[in-house]
């Protein structure tokens, strides 16, 4: 069972300056409009593919969140990471719609909360 990070924990670790490599676990079209800061993209369906490239450090801490609370995604991925070996994996479960709606800042496109 993958640890849960709240949208708080996240933001004090990153205005700490804290180490943590976001995932977000959405298909592209949806990274490009809009992502948590300094997020790389790795879709669930292609983590074993591409966390091999992207993630080098097995050990590294790594936060997964998709769109909402319902969404999957970042449940999947998180799973799919710890299955590769990767030992320090959370979930930001309630993802970027919990942080948009926070009036948090997001990088690429514009996205409104409503989607």
């Amino acid at each position: 069972m993958t640890a849960k990070i709240t949208r708080n924990e996240l933001q004090e670790k990153l205005n700490r300056g804290e180490a943590i490599t976001l995932v977000e676990a959405l298909a592209p079209s949806a990274y490009e409009q809009a992502h948590l800061p300094g997020a790389i993209n790795i879709p669930s369906d292609q983590v074993h593919e591409l966390a091999p490239k992207l993630l080098p450090d097995k050990s590294a801490e790594i936060v997964t969140y998709c769109a909402n609370g319902p969404c999957q995604g970042s449940t999947i991925a998180a799973n799919k990471l710890e299955q590769l070996g990767y030992a320090n994996v959370k979930e930001y479960e309630l993802g970027k719609q919990d942080w948009i709606e926070a009036g948090l800042p997001t990088e690429g496109g514009i996205r409104t909360a409503s989607h």
